[in-house]
Order: structure tokens, then sequence, then C-alpha cells
């Protein structure tokens, strides 16, 4: 099972979730999936169609915002960003080890004038991920337009 880390009480991210995953993500309170794989990146993930319907059966929310580095870009950032103020919460997003999502995250985070960019790294490497690396990255895209 993928084990949500939890970077806001309304905010979490994963590894890649299985069919299984479902009915346990309901049962501990999130509300909406947001999936940042894009279909077929690895064999044997669920497609977006599949994880979709197991997502409603289950009474959740479900989004998907497939990104790999290459394409992330402001429309990219929109998407997200959109998609975690309109949708349900607690939210969790998931990739293929959770890094993408929590970048997706850290950039929508720090557009918001409240949080310092320090401690949203801070936060994330708390929690696993160490984004020090893509500070330059998620400056770029920071910057509200």
């Amino acid at each position: 099972m993928a084990v949500p880390t939890p970077l806001t009480p309304e905010f979490a991210v994963s590894t890649q979730i299985t069919a299984a995953d479902f009915p346990a993500l309901a049962a501990a309170g999130y509300k909406t999936i947001i999936n940042n794989r894009p279909d077929g990146e690895e064999a044997g993930q669920l497609t977006a169609a599949t994880a979709r319907q197991l997502a409603e059966q289950n009474g959740l929310n479900y989004v998907h915002i497939p990104v790999t580095m290459p394409n992330l870009n402001a429309a990219t950032i929109a998407q997200f960003e959109t998609a975690l103020a309109e949708s349900p919460g607690p939210v969790l997003a998931h990739c293929k080890s959770g890094t993408r999502s929590c970048i997706l995250w850290a950039i929508a985070t720090a557009r918001q004038p409240t949080t310092s960019l320090a401690d949203l790294l801070s936060l994330t490497a708390q929690q696993g991920y160490n984004l020090e690396r893509l500070r330059p990255l998620i400056e770029q895209y920071a910057q509200p337009e």
C-alpha cells in the first residue's frame, strides 16, 4: 500500500497508488486524488481511466494532471493550483515516487505570499523530499504572473 506523506493537514503526497489503495485512502479521510503520472509511464501502473473509476467507486474526487519534468510549465502549475483550490480536501497527490507531486505543491505554495521558500524546502526535506537542488526551478515558477 502507498503510504501518504502529509505536508499539511489538508495535503499529502505518495508513491504510485494501486487499486487496493482507494478504499483505504477513502477510509483514511482523503476526499481528492490527484494523479501526476502520465499513462504508460511504467508497466503495470493504473491507467487514469481505471483510477478515475476506482476513485468514483470509493467516493473520491479524481484529477489527472500528468507531468514529467520536461513538460513542467506554467500551464501545468496553474492546473495543479486550480485542482487544489477547487477540490475537497484532504488531497492526496501521487506520482512514481511522490517527488513530482511534492514539487508541484511546493511551487503552488511558494506562490502564496504567506510562505517562504526556505520554510517550504525545510518542510519537504523533513518529510523525505529534499528539493534544494530544484530551488532555481521552484523560484522561477513561484513568481505570481
